[in-house]
């Protein structure tokens, strides 16, 4: 319990608050005990407080980064009404990962222009560039728990952008 607070305050959270909703996803038990390897991923910038939130682990081929069905962990939650949303991701080994986060506002499942997306160590996106290159956004994880801050993306006009600059 004393490393679910610690993680919690680093991110300037309450521990029961999020213990009862249940926002940390169903790998919560790998950061609260520092069970690595795993993510925490904390995605912050939504637009609204509302619809889904997905985040998606990839292995270290670039080749099947953000290919169609090749993640290897992919975790689907109901965006909570707080600043940002921490996402506790197992993963299999220590390695090179990517991550991919997409908040779909209207929660049909479907990727469309009001959603909002980003990607570990938060790439500049553009409306001719909506994914990064592999190496933009990979990251190494060892046997701990790595914090992955991400702040989402939205297109607003003819940009990408986050909501909060």
């Amino acid at each position: 319990m004393f490393q679910a607070a610690f993680i919690f305050l680093a991110c300037g959270l309450p521990v029961q608050a999020h213990a009862q909703r249940g926002i940390m996803g169903p790998d919560a038990q790998a950061c609260e005990q520092g069970a690595g390897p795993a993510f925490l991923v904390q995605v912050r910038g939504f637009k609204k407080s509302a619809g889904d939130l997905r985040v998606q682990i990839y292995g270290s081929d670039p080749q099947s980064f953000l290919a169609k069905g090749k993640w290897l962990r992919r975790i689907d939650l109901p965006v909570s009404n707080v600043p940002f949303m921490p996402v506790c991701v197992s993963l299999p080994a220590p390695g090179a990962y990517a991550v991919a986060v997409r908040h779909d506002v209207d929660g049909n499942g479907k990727s469309g222009w009001n959603d909002g997306g980003g990607f570990s160590r938060n790439p500049s996106l553009s409306l001719f560039h909506l994914k990064p290159a592999f190496a933009k956004v990979v990251v190494s994880v060892g046997t701990e728990v790595k914090k992955i801050p991400i702040v989402l993306n939205y297109r607003r006009g003819l940009s990408i952008r986050p909501i909060e600059e």
